[in-house]
């Protein structure tokens, strides 16, 4: 996870786009009342609440203006059809945005971030490597809740990964507009940013072995977020 959360707009609201993620912070509560019972012969209509969707929580990263770095803990991998890349070095970097832009009374507090990179990646397929390209503009978005959630934006054909050797495959992440990998924060020391069966949309090209029906691919990854201008302190979201 990467975020340079420095000067960027804040954001009232995240959606999934592109990468194939689903709404990260909209929440929509519909309960039907169920009716008392009732003499014979006597009918009364089924009551029923439906609730708006409620507001975001107030969101407040700190410290502000710090700059942070993310870096995988493990192993990331990617998964599209029956083939699997895993990857075990992948690092991004950004900054809190100074404040006032690190608080937002409601809704989430949002930055840009340095393309995440990833590498040291093999394949699932015997005679098949992997090497994965990232460029574009790469942004974080953190919402504070139970649990704080992140949306990590990726642009348009902004993760390019390229299978060599008995399988030649070129699988493009977000091929036709910007995505957002959805995921979960927790505080600590450091804190972590996880992606769990985050689904991201893909487009898959390449002869035999590659899975080119393929349209959505799943990712799976932790991330420690450390704080790079004073390394005693913590990156932390609250309200």
């Amino acid at each position: 996870m990467a975020k340079t959360l420095h000067g960027a707009p804040r954001r009232r609201a995240l959606s999934v786009v592109g990468i194939g993620i689903v709404p990260l912070l909209g929440l929509t509560v519909g309960a039907a009342g169920t009716a008392a019972a009732q003499p014979v012969g006597t009918a009364t209509a089924p009551a029923s609440t439906t609730m708006t969707p409620a507001a975001p929580a107030s969101t407040t990263v700190t410290p502000a203006g710090h700059g942070f770095t993310a870096a995988l803990s493990g192993k990331a991998t990617f998964t599209a059809g029956s083939v699997t890349v895993t990857c075990t070095v992948s690092t991004s970097s950004g900054q809190v945005p100074a404040a006032p832009g690190n608080h937002n009374a409601a809704g989430p507090v949002g930055s840009s971030i340095t393309p995440a990179t990833y590498r040291s990646c093999t394949t699932s397929m015997p005679g098949v490597s992997a090497a994965v390209s990232t460029t574009g503009a790469w942004s974080v978005a953190i919402q504070n809740g139970t649990p704080v959630t992140a949306g990590l934006s990726i642009p348009s054909g902004g993760f390019v990964l390229k299978t060599s050797g008995l399988a030649s495959c070129t699988v493009t992440a977000a091929p036709s507009t910007a995505a957002t990998v959805n995921g979960t924060w927790s505080n600590g020391a450091p804190a972590t940013l996880t992606f769990t069966h985050a689904a991201v949309p893909v487009k898959v090209t390449g002869g035999f072995g590659c899975p080119t029906s393929a349209t959505s691919s799943t990712f799976n990854a932790t991330y420690k977020v450390s704080d790079t201008t004073d390394p005693a302190s913590q990156i932390a979201v609250a309200g």
